[in-house]
């Protein structure tokens, strides 16, 4: 007998149970209690409070990252938080976040200053009690802060202030993001994410130093001595490569194929390609890499502005995909990829580095968990609205992250985890919250496929 049938279920309607959905969140409760967030917060938003608030700026915004973080999108996704005043106590009205939002915004500047600074303390606390990255601080064994700056757009689907035609011909905002990288037993967490108008370049010199210098604000002091930058093309200019050289960091940049790297593939030997590499080590299939800085021509003017002093610009080369669309800087059926270096040492050869900067792809996957995390969706109208509101974006992202950093084992399979996996698996489940004396006790459903991450979490955020 083939069992293909649902249950007949009917809806009593005249009756409810005092049941508590996505418990989950009590883990990204405690993360907040561990990391300081309510703390930092409040002191931080202490310009905005008056003695007649009722509800203090620092919970509202904790209380709007966690409706972003279980799946909210928008203000009124705040009801799902409130419904559940046992879990996350007492919370504000949709009315009353929306005049926190609108105040701040009144300063945009000190409020995201403000925002910012705390949100660098706690993740300071964080990293202390487990660094998500492996290795040693300062080290090349894994110990390296890689921060990719990346710009994405965003969609608006109604006449919001600044919104405009974008680079990618879309009508919106196009954000710029700094964002971490955890390496491959983790996901990441969004240093800066600067909402800016939609007709706003990915590239200029500017642009990327005032990100970068905003991303490194948010790290640990003593993590931003070993930091690796990785953008794209659109991040290759001599101020910019200057500008890290000169803080004595390290880069792996997109570099143009231009006339003048098609000069130097030319003269290129064919013995001085290498078989690229895959993440496991070894070679793929019909993919080579080759070093290009001895046979780069000279400028032709000897006055014209210089790269910095120990740049190396390496080339890949491999047959695309199938299905992959051509492109103009193809040679013979072949597409070649460039990017600009400053790394140098034992161990980093050429197929090891060429895989490094290919793992800038991670970025896109950041930046598709912030969208599935609220910047998807704009709520507001005004522009300084929506800067706030991706600061609250942030903080829900992180608290995943930070979640995932603190719960669980290091190589556990559920810190790749994305937010959609996550709330999914962990977040949703219900639960029913049990009066034994003096205590509050939550009791989980017994069947849950995933309750012993879930036990083995709440273990490690009261041990570890």
């Amino acid at each position: 007998m083939k069992h293909n049938r649902y249950p007949h279920l009917v809806v009593d309607t005249d009756r409810s149970e005092s049941l508590t959905s996505t418990t989950g969140a009590v883990l990204l409760r405690k993360t907040m209690q561990i990391a300081g967030l309510d703390t930092a917060l409040t002191t931080a938003l202490m310009p905005w409070t008056t003695s007649r608030t009722v509800h203090h700026p620092a919970k509202v915004l904790l209380d709007l990252a966690t409706a972003v973080a279980v799946g909210g999108d928008c203000v009124s996704d705040l009801a799902i938080v409130r419904a559940q005043p046992a879990l996350f106590g007492t919370v504000a009205s949709d009315p009353t976040a929306s005049r926190l939002i609108n105040t701040l915004a009144e300063d945009s500047t000190a409020a995201v200053a403000a925002i910012r600074q705390a949100r660098a303390h706690c993740r300071e606390r964080v990293w202390a009690r487990r660094r998500p990255l492996d290795g040693r601080p300062g080290s090349f064994d894994g110990g390296q802060v890689i921060i990719d700056l990346d710009a994405t757009t965003v969609t608006a689907h109604s006449d919001k202030e600044h919104a405009e035609i974008n680079y990618k011909r879309q009508y919106g905002h196009a954000p710029m993001c700094a964002l971490l990288d955890h390496g491959q037993y983790g996901t990441g967490e969004p240093l800066i994410c600067d909402l800016r108008r939609g007709g706003a370049s990915p590239q200029g010199a500017d642009l990327h130093i005032t990100t970068l210098s905003a991303a490194l604000d948010q790290l640990p002091a003593g993590e931003r001595g070993q930091v690796l930058v990785r953008t794209d093309a659109a991040g290759c200019s001599k101020e910019f490569l200057g500008h890290i050289t000169d803080a004595g960091l390290q880069y792996s940049i997109g570099y143009i194929v231009s006339d003048t790297i098609k000069t130097a593939l030319a003269h290129l030997p064919e013995q001085a390609w290498q078989p690229a590499i895959d993440t496991h080590g070894e070679p793929r299939l019909d993919a080579h890499v080759a070093e290009l800085t001895s046979t780069i021509p000279a400028p032709a003017h000897a006055d014209a502005p210089s790269w910095p002093a120990g740049m190396r610009v390496i080339v890949r080369r491999e047959y695309p995909h199938s299905g992959a669309q051509l492109r103009l800087t193809d040679i013979d059926g072949r597409r070649y990829t460039v990017f600009a270096t400053n790394t140098r040492g034992t161990g980093w050869t050429l197929p090891t580095l060429e895989l490094r900067h290919r793992q800038r792809a991670r970025a896109e996957d950041r930046i598709r968990n912030l969208k599935d995390t609220g910047l998807a969706n704009l709520p507001f109208q005004a522009f300084t609205k929506n800067q706030i509101w991706l600061e609250i974006v942030c903080l829900a992202t992180e608290l995943l992250v930070w979640t995932q950093t603190l719960c669980w084992d290091p190589h556990a399979t559920i810190r790749r985890w994305e937010p959609k996996q996550l709330r999914l698996r962990i977040l949703a489940v219900a639960g029913r919250i049990i009066h034994s004396g003096r205590r509050q006790l939550l009791r989980l459903p017994t069947n849950w496929p995933h309750l012993k991450a879930i036990t083995t979490g709440w273990t490690a955020l009261h041990t570890t």
